[in-house]
């Protein structure tokens, strides 16, 4: 695709987000940045929360995945994910019906404030601290990956620096979010959402015209190949097995969305807990048919390389870019540059505006501050977000190593352990802990998990923790604060 073109599509993508930025935070408070006055549609939150949760990450590695091999075991990767999707759903359920409740009778603006009712100061800025350290790592690593992309199919044809193209980026997520907060991102959100759906869509089309086929042949030539395998019983030890992945999908989501200030922030927007909970639902039944259609798209792309006589590239994920960028064409092409751009940016605008929210109401307590000092403590943090997310992902770039990016993914991943495992203590258990020692049983127990992952193959005979590493680092957690409370 020509650069020039990819660029001007670039910067009218972002010109329509500015417009809409504007039109919704005229009149904007503090209150319109943290919780959108509360007054968010519900078809508009679960719409946007899609695009929140799906990732530029996500939107390469899920296709890419589904042709890889499984290392140490027989065949491909296949549609395994979806065990994890479908385990999301219950996970989904135990959000809309036991956490969301809980938030909402409290009337909450960051829900780590449950902690510190429940346990205690330290519990609280703990819980908040874990938050603060994944959700940057991961968000940052997120946009790093993404950013790569486009500073290949764009910027590195004007000589613009990777440095810049993404200061560039960043500002612009910035400016479109300084002053609406998440008013702004449940709308921007869903416009993103929309041409990441079109994206997926439109290439599927794409392909089964290309390989002349139907619709009802396109699904059966799917079905009928080496790439569908969706449920996986065969070895326990298998990472792709259906117990691991189910159980862990639903935990995954538990804690990724119901704990994390990012997700939950769009659905404290809502008017109140029934609309919220519709919002829940919806966006349960759309995720799960929009992964569906990633993994399609999955083995569309390997079975179209194969009729094509196209080489797949040795990092599945470069797959999707390359056909994409390079073979399908200039429709698929701009649908795919703003497929990518619409799931790293809806992730990393709602990030940094969640960021920005808990750092001021945990850390700040900007809730009890006139108006005047919340608004100029919310900008300053805002911009100090920013910073930091351009700071992180240039030392990614110098770093320029894939398997130190894994290893912070992995790192970003172990920080939701303590939060499963206080939340859970907090729910189940009404004994209160000795607070001040919190912090060491939630930094203690993410070691465990590692030091336990490292040695499972040997200690436990050939078993791999997979996904469900979150669980037993939530476990350690949760042992921990049941040694220090007391009746």
């Amino acid at each position: 695709m020509n650069a020039t073109i990819a660029l001007i599509i670039l910067i009218a993508y972002f010109a329509m987000l500015i417009a809409v930025s504007y039109y919704t935070s005229r009149g904007a408070d503090t209150n319109t940045f943290f919780t959108a006055n509360r007054q968010s549609p519900w078809y508009l939150v679960a719409f946007a929360m899609i695009g929140t949760s799906l990732s530029g990450v996500t939107f390469i590695s899920v296709p890419g995945a589904v042709g890889a091999l499984q290392k140490g075991f027989e065949g491909v990767k296949a549609f395994n994910y979806f065990q994890v999707v479908l385990g999301y759903i219950v996970g989904y359920y135990v959000i809309g019906t036991v956490l969301m409740p809980l938030y909402y009778r409290m009337n909450l603006i960051s829900i780590y404030g449950y902690l510190e009712k429940r346990f205690g100061f330290w519990s609280y800025k703990t819980g908040a601290g874990f938050f603060l350290l994944a959700r940057t790592v991961g968000s940052a690593v997120r946009l790093y990956v993404a950013a790569q992309v486009l500073q290949l199919a764009i910027f590195n044809a004007f000589g613009i620096p990777f440095e810049v193209s993404v200061a560039i980026t960043i500002l612009l997520i910035w400016l479109y979010t300084f002053k609406g907060g998440v008013k702004t991102i449940i709308v921007t959100d869903t416009l993103q959402t929309t041409f990441l759906v079109t994206a997926v869509v439109l290439t599927i089309i794409l392909i089964t015209n290309e390989l002349n086929l139907s619709f009802g042949e396109m699904v059966s030539t799917v079905q009928s190949s080496p790439y569908s395998k969706i449920f996986f019983f065969e070895n326990i030890n298998d990472p792709r097995h259906f117990v691991k992945q189910f159980i862990s999908g639903a935990f995954i989501a538990i804690v990724m969305t119901g704990l994390d200030q990012d997700l939950m922030q769009k659905n404290l927007t809502c008017k109140n807990i029934g609309e919220a909970q519709k919002n829940m639902f919806w966006f349960t039944i759309t995720l799960t048919i929009v992964n569906f259609l990633f993994l399609s798209l999955g083995a569309l792309l390997y079975l179209y390389a194969t009729e094509k006589g196209i080489s797949v590239p040795a990092k599945t994920d470069d797959l999707y870019p390359m056909l994409a960028l390079n073979h399908f064409g200039p429709v698929v092409g701009i649908t795919f540059l703003l497929g990518i751009t619409a799931a790293t940016y809806a992730s990393s605008d709602s990030a940094l505006t969640a960021l920005t929210t808990s750092f001021c109401i945990d850390f700040m307590n900007v809730e009890n501050r006139p108006e005047t000092e919340r608004a100029r403590i919310k900008h300053y943090v805002h911009i100090g977000f920013s910073v930091l997310f351009w700071i992180v992902i240039v030392i990614f770039n110098q770093l320029n190593s894939q398997d130190v990016i894994t290893a912070v993914f992995d790192l970003a991943g172990y920080t939701y352990g303590p939060l499963l495992g206080l939340y859970a203590f907090g729910l189940f258990s009404k004994r209160p802990v000795r607070d001040n020692l919190v912090p060491f049983v939630c930094i203690l127990s993410p070691i465990l998990t590692i030091i336990v992952n490292n040695n499972s193959v040997e200690w436990f005979g050939g078993y791999k923790f997979g996904f469900e590493r979150l669980l037993l680092n939530g476990l350690f957690t949760y042992i921990g604060l049941w040694a220090l409370s007391r009746k």
